[in-house]
This record gives C-alpha cells, sequence and structure tokens, in this order.
C-alpha cells in the first residue's frame, strides 16, 4: 500500500485530533489530509518526476511526504546545511525536480535550473488546488535520501512505500497513543530519523511539536508548554540539553521517553542523563537510512537494569544499542563471510520487509538470500545484545594488527578530564597507520597526553596506545553528531607533513 494510507488511516481515527505544530502553525489531522490533496495537486500541474525540498523543515515535511505520495512521485528532503555547489550537484542528479524550498535557498534552486516553489507559497497553493489522489505501485520509491558521504560521494537511498510502511506496522499500534501524547520532533528532515518520526507518530496518533532550529533552551521550553511526552534527538543535542539542565534545573513533568540515536553516545553522558532524567525512560534506537530508520532498539528497562547491576556483562550493555526488533534478522559475519558466534565482532547484515538496500545509479546490494551489508562492526552478546563498534572502513591497521577506534574511545572518554574523543589511522611510513586520539578537553582542564596514554595502556594492550595525542575546541561533526573522520584525517596528516 501507498505511505499515504497512514494518512488516510489517522483521518479515519479522529480527523480533529490536533496533528502538528510547527511555530505559529497548527493543524489538524484532517486539515493536514487535504492539505496533502492539494499539494498532491499543485505537484502533478508541474509536470515534475520528483519532488525535492531544501529546508528546515516543520510542517513541510509531512506535508511533502504525502502530497509526493498521493501524487506517485518520489520524495528527496535535501541537507540544507550543504554549500550551494553541494546542494546543486544532489539536485542535479535527481529525476526531472520541483524544488520546494524556504524562502532563504531560493536563491541555490533557481542557481540549479529547475522548477522551484517557496514553501509558504506552497502551501497557499495547496489549498486552492485540486485535489490528486493516486495509488502508486508500493515498490516504487517513496523517499529518496542521500547518506551523509562522510566517508564517500552520497549515495541516493531509495526508500519503497512497501519498506516504510513495513518499518511503522512493524514498530507501532495504530492509535496506540494516549489522547494527550505529543511529541517533540528536532532532528533534520533530511535525516531518516525525520521521515520515521512524521510517519510513525502519525500512525500511533501522538501530536507531533516540531522544533525547526535546535537550541537546548527553546528545547526545554516546548516540553514544558506543549506537555511533551516523547522526544527524539541526536547525541550534540542531548549532550547540550544535559549541560542546559546542570546549569538551569528544570523539571519536565510531563516527559515520559526520550529516545536517542543517530550516532555513538559516550557512556558518561548516558549515565549523566539518567542521573538527571531520573523519571525519564531513555531509549537508544539504532537504524540506517538503507533499514527505513530502527531495527534495534534498548529500551527504558534495559538502561535501568544496566545502571544498576554488579554483572559485568549485563553493565556492559548501557553501551549497547539494544535488541532487534521483531522482523528484523540480524547476522555478524567474518571477512570470509562465515557467521561468527557470540562474542566475536564482524560485519552486521541485516535482513527485513523494512530493510532496502537498494541505490539509485547502483541498484541492489542485497545478497541473493536479501542481506543487506551495514558496513558497521559489531557483536551479540550471550543474549543477543548488538554492539556497534564502529564502521569497517574505519578499521586502523597498525604495524599489520587491527585496532578498532571505538575500542580506544570507550576507554578515552571514561578519563575525568575527557569530554569527547575520536580516533583514528593517520598514514605513516614505519607502521602503515599510527593511532591518533583527537580529544575535546573538559571544561577549564588541561590534560597531560602521556597520562591518557598511559589511562589507555593500563586499560588495552599496549600497542593500542594512542600515538598522538591532539586536542581541539570541538570534533567536526554532522547534524546528527557523526563525526567526520575524513576531515580530522586530512587535518592531521596535513598537520604531520608540515612538521
Amino acid at each position: 500500500m501507498s505511505i499515504s494510507l497512514l494518512l488516510e488511516m489517522a483521518v479515519s481515527g479522529n480527523p480533529d485530533r490536533v496533528a502538528l505544530v510547527s511555530d505559529d502553525m497548527r493543524l489538524t489531522v484532517g486539515e493536514l489530509n487535504a492539505l496533502a490533496d492539494g499539494g498532491a495537486g499543485v505537484v502533478a500541474a508541474s509536470g515534475a518526476r520528483t519532488v525535492a525540498y531544501v529546508g528546515t523543515g516543520g510542517v513541510m515535511l509531512p506535508l511533502l511526504i504525502f502530497s509526493s505520495a498521493r501524487a506517485g512521485l518520489p520524495f528527496a528532503p535535501l541537507n540544507y546545511r550543504l554549500s550551494g555547489e553541494a546542494l546543486r550537484e544532489l539536485i542535479d542528479r535527481l529525476d526531472e525536480p520541483l524544488v520546494v524550498c524556504d524562502s532563504e535557498y531560493r536563491d541555490i534552486a533557481e542557481a540549479a535550473g529547475t522548477k522551484a516553489i517557496e514553501s509558504a507559497a506552497f502551501v497557499d497553493a495547496a489549498r486552492a488546488a485540486d485535489p490528486v489522489s493516486l495509488f502508486p505501485d508500493p515498490d516504487h520509491v517513496a523517499i529518496l535520501l542521500f547518506t551523509s558521504g562522510t566517508t564517500s560521494r552520497p549515495k541516493a537511498v531509495e526508500l519503497s512505500h512497501n519498506n516504510l510502511n513495513s518499518y511503522v506496522t512493524g514498530t507501532v499500534e495504530f492509535g496506540s497513543a494516549a489522547p494527550d501524547d505529543a511529541v517533540l520532533i528536532c532532528v533534520p528532515p533530511y535525516h531518516i530519523a525525520g521521515v520515521g518520526a512524521a510517519l510513525s507518530n502519525l500512525y500511533a496518533g501522538r501530536k507531533m511539536v516540531y522544533q525547526r532550529s535546535f537550541d537546548p533552551h527553546d528545547w526545554i521550553r516546548l516540553v514544558n508548554e506543549e506537555s511533551v511526552t516523547n522526544a527524539t534527538v541526536v547525541p550534540t543535542m542531548l549532550n547540550r540539553i544535559v549541560a542546559e539542565l546542570e546549569r538551569n534545573p528544570v523539571p519536565l513533568p510531563t516527559l515520559r521517553t526520550l529516545a536517542y540515536g543517530g550516532s555513538k553516545v559516550a557512556l558518561p553522558l548516558v549515565r549523566k542523563a539518567l542521573e538527571l532524567l531520573p523519571e525519564v525512560g531513555f531509549v537508544n534506537a539504532y537504524g540506517l537510512t538503507e533499514t527505513s530508520s530502527t531495527i534495534a532498539v534498548l529500551t527504558p528497562d534495559d538502561h535501568r537494569t544496566a545502571q544498576t547491576a554488579t554483572d559485568d556483562t549485563v553493565r556492559k550493555r548501557l553501551g549497547s544499542v539494544g535488541q532487534p526488533l521483531p522482523g528484523i534478522e540480524v547476522e555478524i559475519r567474518g571477512e570470509d563471510g562465515a557467521v561468527l558466534g557470540r562474542g566475536e565482532v564482524g560485519e552486521l547484515f541485516v535482513r527485513g520487509a523494512q530493510v532496502s538496500g537498494r541505490y539509485a545509479e547502483i541498484g541492489s546490494v542485497l545478497d541473493e538470500d536479501g542481506w543487506f551489508p551495514t558496513r558497521d562492526s559489531a557483536m551479540l552478546d550471550r543474549d543477543g545484545y548488538l554492539f556497534i563498534t564502529g564502521r569497517s572502513d574505519e578499521t586502523i591497521i597498525r604495524g599489520g594488527e587491527n585496532v578498532a577506534p571505538a575500542e580506544v574511545e570507550d576507554v578515552l572518554v571514561e578519563h575525568p578530564s575527557v569530554r569527547e574523543v575520536a580516533v583514528v589511522g593517520v598514514e605513516d611510513s614505519e607502521w602503515g597507520q599510527i593511532i591518533a586520539a583527537v580529544v575535546v578537553p573538559e571544561e577549564g582542564m588541561t590534560p597531560d597526553p602521556e597520562e591518557l596514554r598511559d589511562h589507555v595502556r593500563r586499560a588495552l594492550r599496549g600497542s593500542r596506545t594512542p600515538d598522538w595525542v591532539v586536542f581541539r575546541e570541538r570534533l567536526p561533526v554532522t547534524a546528527t553528531g557523526k563525526v567526520l573522520r575524513r576531515e580530522l584525517v586530512n587535518d592531521l596528516a596535513g598537520e604531520r607533513a608540515g612538521r
């Protein structure tokens, strides 16, 4: 079925329920449905073959998702944080796009030589347009998302209607939210978490409150003003929320669940958040663009159990991404393709109806049995809890020995003077690569590099000890908190060459 049926089901449940709040706009489910019908008319009249969006989201994300679906076209939200040149390159890769853009991005859209319409004008046109409601093939592309491109050229992931519906209906019960449930969404519209949040919360019957530009103080205000019960953040946001609450403690009486994901979260931050908000149920959600969002979850009970556990195996699960969702199969494979046992580290493969594994210009990368190679290094513990140890292409090979950056990072970040750290491999004529630790110190602290090296040496084998420790005020990251390791490697290589 088309993903637009998720909206139609929500209308059948309660058309007068508030669907979303975005700045000064509030729309009921019925109003969103009518706008999506009109929006489909605007899209169809444009003659486009793809709908793209450049902007900060809010009401435009669910509106364009469903307008595009009802017009039978793929929808591609683009990263508005990219340079004009990078955005134009992505637009050039789309098939005859209609570009809907917030006003500040109009020049970029027009420079790409495409049909363009500003967001406010699209909403106005949708209110007046004749409705359109087509029924695309469920296997056709519904959403086209570009990967972050932190290590290579961004790939365009194709998610079908079937992939997305499988994710939503497999993880959410229709109309299961309580009448007063509200979710605060501040993840970017071009990220799979943003798309998944729009679809799943609408289907569950939860009011969606959008924060288009993240600010921790404003986030706390919105939680209390809109009686938010659920929220989803990326690690950098969680870090800033925790820091804000430490500076200015404010009760959040309605908040019941806080999900985080998108990239790895340092354990000291997780522990601090649990201590600061003991009444909130924390959820670590792991997924990929190619899997239509979440495939594994560490539940609130898992967090509480791991936090207080004396059993070392259970305690370590606070650093896991939990267990696979129903309908998702996982395997850990070695370099020879053989399935590894519990406790062994290899590449994570996943399989399920929500898994696409298909890219524009490339095609499907699923193997003959439908398994998708995630390129993530991972391990399953004795009870099936999944640990992500990094990207397979991030492994450092020093003197012929493989070193997982996460292994060293997990030790360093526990040092009291370290706030954040990223470990990368830098080319070296003698060792092939050396281990470089890029450290962001805690405020007011000036750690000694040798002390940090000794800290690692005491916990790990000597061959895992960083050869080089450098300090930075901040790490370069994407909007979802992923460290731009390639940028660090290039900077450090240039610094070594200069020395």
